[in-house]
């Protein structure tokens, strides 16, 4: 995106509400052989000049201007073929993915999915289950015998077996099952899907299942639930079990709570007793967390959350890791559902809920286009893999003969093995799969992309807005990669170029008096005061130590006062100066003055590349109008300025 924006931002086009009948637009400008209708410059004009005082005919000529430049540069790069290459082909479509998301069913289900997560995330919920485990191989008479076992044992319960003791016998859950498969407190998200979806759509009491996982079958015992708590974020000391016996443990942590009673400080006494060592160097604190978090230690997630002030202290406790005292440091509460969205709609994009939707949209897609494959085709040519496939140097063997044999028709249109055959060995990547399933994985990929192309011929022909993002890209893009070839790096790499126009152009490189200075900058103003102690004192070895070891960022060079925000305020004379920038702290250290004259090479290099870009550009646009003339038509000038203005 950075790339289309950097190079044509003020051609970029906003979406929303572009809807208009497609009848034969009037012809503004023609670029060669190009035409550029009317409607497509109002509308643009009309985009990226919203305010009052852009709607006359002076700004409005400014723009045409600006707008045939544009479509010279565009014109010139599709002659080269730009436009033809693997690097734009792939920049290109990946562009095209992420606009025609928007439109596809599947960002709905993915909406829906987004605003039902978080209505779960307003509640927790508590659950026990029973496990009979079924591995990924299992055979079909291993799976059949876990479900029977599943199943007799519901109705154990169901006829009043107490669960958990039925989960400390049968359950291959080895976490719960001493805990008579109790799971304690989840929410949304923390759960495989089947085992979310059984949880959240029973009541309390119920027993559901058997539920199939991937891990096998669940019994399930739905139990209570209660407001969801947000997050929780405190700071501990802890003893870890095992540095000395049990008793000296106990009696320490309670020593240490004494001292804070007594005003001794919370990080001192981090520092001096706390056996964590991802927490004891930062007071204690630890990332902040919700429910589920802390499973295997419920006695820490109880005590973190009983809290309810910033500062208060808990009495000590034990977990399994060892005693400790917990001071709260905030209470977060959940964030809303604008602030959510986007974090729940990375995590759930690889959710399988939505992968099994994009599967059932696929088939859809199929349906819709009349898509059918030659099975006896495909036989013949997945069974073309082999190692060569793994490491991409794959080949289309010489001796296959049945390329012209259809392969796949959509829509009427027929595509042939040897098509196919053509993307594989243009598309294939080095992986370690095995060939076979890579062969596979290719045909599903060439297949969805025929679906995503005739779903996007449809999208052209019914929503307007959406062919104009499309033009709009692709001219990006192009503009990008040509002003980067003929303007950008040309002017960069070309130092005798460079020279020259510096040598030409003297009276552009002038400058009024000047300073030689150093700039100082950092985001701590107690490194800033140490730095001016060492420079005053000509203690050059310190003030090296003090770059080397902190956070601090120079530059030395002779500046004119506007080359620098931290100059703009400063006594224009040696010495030392302060500034501050948002949360930068900056020292200026002037050492002498210099007088008015010309600017060295060096120091207007800047702005030699600058101007020696303008330069290049403007001489390339001459030669693109001798080889695309351009015509503009008066009359439909003069309606567009009118329509535009009225």
């Amino acid at each position: 995106m950075t790339r289309i924006l950097l190079a044509a931002a003020f051609f970029m086009v906003c979406a929303a509400g572009f809807a208009q009948k497609k009848v034969k637009p009037a012809v503004l400008f023609t670029v060669g052989k190009e035409k550029v209708s009317a409607d497509e410059f109002i509308y643009l004009y009309k985009k990226n000049h919203p305010a009052k005082e852009d709607l006359t005919e002076q700004k409005i000529n400014e723009y045409l201007d600006l707008y045939i430049n544009f479509k010279l540069k565009v014109t010139e790069a599709r002659a080269r073929g730009i436009d033809k290459t693997p690097e734009f082909t792939k920049e290109y479509t990946s562009y095209k993915d992420e606009l025609r998301k928007p439109f596809l069913p599947e960002s709905k289900i993915l909406d829906s999915l987004v605003v039902l997560t978080y209505n779960r995330l307003q509640k927790e919920v508590s659950a026990s289950h029973i496990l009979i485990e079924v591995k990924q191989d299992a055979t079909p008479e291993d799976t059949l015998q876990a479900y029977n076992t599943a199943v007799s044992l519901k109705k154990q319960i169901l006829a009043g077996e107490d669960l958990g003791a039925k989960a400390a016998l049968y359950s291959d859950d080895t976490y719960t099952k001493t805990r008579g498969g109790d799971l304690g407190y989840f929410t949304t998200l923390q759960m495989v899907s089947p085992f979310e979806e059984a949880v959240y759509g029973g009541k309390p009491g119920d027993v559901v299942g058997p539920v199939r996982t991937s891990f096998g079958y669940h019994i399930i015992k739905v139990g209570e639930t209660r407001p969801a708590r947000g997050e929780v974020e405190v700071s501990h000391i802890m003893l870890r079990t095992g540095n000395r016996d049990e008793a000296k443990n106990k009696a320490l942590i309670f020593e240490i709570r004494e001292k804070l009673n007594k005003g001794i400080t919370w990080e001192d006494l981090v520092k001096q007793y706390s056996e964590d060592p991802g927490s004891k160097d930062i007071g204690g604190k630890l990332r902040p967390f919700g429910v589920g978090a802390l499973a295997k230690i419920p006695e820490f997630d109880a005590v973190a959350f009983s809290l309810r002030s910033p500062g208060e202290l808990s009495e000590p406790f034990q977990t399994a890791f060892g005693w400790h005292i917990v001071r709260l440091e905030r209470k977060i509460p959940l964030p809303t559902l604008e602030e959510s969205a986007p974090a729940l709609k990375n995590r759930l994009a690889r959710d399988p809920r939505v992968q099994l939707s994009k599967q059932a949209l696929t088939q859809k897609l199929k349906r819709d286009y009349a898509f059918t494959e030659n099975a006896a085709a495909k036989a013949k040519v997945l069974p073309l893999a082999d190692s060569t496939l793994s490491k991409g140097k794959w080949k289309i063997p010489g001796s296959f003969a049945s390329g012209k044999d259809v392969l796949i028709t959509l829509q009427g249109k027929k595509t042939t093995a040897h098509d196919f055959l053509v993307y594989v060995q243009q598309n294939q990547r080095m992986n370690s799969m095995a060939a076979d399933k890579y062969m596979e994985l290719l045909y599903n990929t060439y297949a969805e992309s025929m679906l995503s192309e005739a779903f996007e011929a449809k999208l052209i022909a019914t929503n307007p807005e959406f062919e104009m993002l499309l033009k709009e890209y692709y001219e990006g893009i192009l503009l990008f990669d040509i002003m980067e070839k003929e303007v950008w790096k040309k002017a960069s790499d070309d130092s005798v170029g460079q020279r020259g126009f510096f040598d030409g152009h003297p009276e552009l490189y002038k400058a009024g008096e000047r300073v030689r200075a150093t700039i100082y900058y950092s985001d701590s103003k107690d490194i800033i005061d140490q730095l001016s102690k060492q420079i005053l004192a000509n203690d050059s070895a310190s003030v090296q130590e003090i770059l080397k070891s902190k956070n601090v960022y120079s530059e030395a060079g002779t500046f004119q006062r506007e080359d620098r925000p931290a100059l703009r305020d400063i006594e224009w004379k040696p010495g030392q100066y302060r500034s501050q920038n948002a949360n930068t702290y900056q020292l200026v250290v002037v050492s002498n003055m210099v007088a008015p004259g010309s600017l060295s090479f060096d120091d207007a290099r800047a702005s030699v590349i600058s101007e020696y870009q303008n330069e290049l550009e403007k001489n390339w646009l001459a030669s693109l109008k001798k080889k695309y003339p351009v015509k503009v038509n008066d009359k439909t000038k003069k309606y567009v300025v009118e329509k535009i203005k009225s």
